[in-house]
């Protein structure tokens, strides 16, 4: 397996993974399940006056991303056995009182801190007020989709031949600008910018000259990972890779004792 990184920004990251198979492409999408991420699991409501329901706010608290203390336990693996203690569990305050717009950087904490401060939660009006608690802890997006790292996804590497086609209408049809015209012949400039539509390949069956035939690797494919801002996507896509690593070695483990 060999990985090349395509195009990286603040949040978005894309590269190329080559030698793998659709099987092992969807499990590595998968795994993003696996990943431990910080997220509020536990409410305390003490007063809330506004027009949202208890029941709203707290979901609405759960999904706001947090900034992930790296020194975090997951409460299954705490030595606490779940119980909640400084090592797996943090705890934030929020106390506001109305007119104004609460935002997630009300929320209190001396260890996290929202990733997106200016995150509307709710309107107090003039005399309302929110009082509560809440904990925050890692968990698996398998068990719920608050815990999601990030959007992550993949597609077929694109493979393109060109056979005689000198047709300038297969370049303009192209959405995503693949080709270009050198010396009166098509040129592929842009391979990985294609995604498989076949807009050209069928414009050139229209036309009725040359052919351009499109489609998609079996062994080479693009990841794209959009973080939610809790870790960047190459933090993300390590952690996928040690964990496929790790459950590996478990299964390894399990076929010796089979022999």
């Amino acid at each position: 397996m060999k990985v090349e990184f395509i195009n990286q920004e603040e949040n978005r990251l894309s590269f190329l993974v080559r030698g793998i198979n659709y099987n092992i492409a969807n499990a590595l999408r998968r795994y993003n399940d696996e990943i431990y991420v910080l997220a509020v699991d536990n409410v305390e409501i003490a007063s809330n006056d506004s027009s949202m329901f208890d029941e709203v706010l707290a979901h609405r608290l759960g999904l706001i991303p947090l900034i992930m203390d790296k020194t975090f336990t997951p409460k299954d693996k705490c030595s606490c056995k779940g119980k909640g203690c400084l090592k797996c569990t943090a705890n934030l305050t929020l106390r506001a009182e109305g007119p104004k717009t609460v935002y997630a950087s009300d929320l209190k904490s001396r260890t996290i801190k929202p990733v997106y401060p200016d995150m509307p939660l709710v309107w107090l009006e003039k005399g309302q007020n929110i009082e509560l608690v809440a904990q925050a802890s890692l968990g698996q997006a398998k068990k719920h989709s608050k815990f999601s790292s990030c959007l992550i996804w993949y597609r077929a590497c694109p493979q393109i031949t060109i056979k005689d086609c000198k047709n300038s209408e297969c370049i303009d049809i192209c959405p995503q600008k693949v080709f270009d015209m050198e010396n009166g012949k098509i040129t592929v400039k842009n391979l990985l910018a294609c995604d498989l539509c076949n807009a050209c390949s069928e414009q050139c069956k229209k036309i009725g000259i040359g052919s351009i035939n499109v489609s998609g690797s079996n062994e080479d494919f693009i990841f794209m990972i959009e973080s939610w801002g809790q870790m960047s996507p190459k933090n993300i896509f390590s952690n996928i890779c040690e964990k496929v690593d790790e459950d590996l070695a478990c299964l390894a483990k399990e076929v010796k004792k089979i022999d």
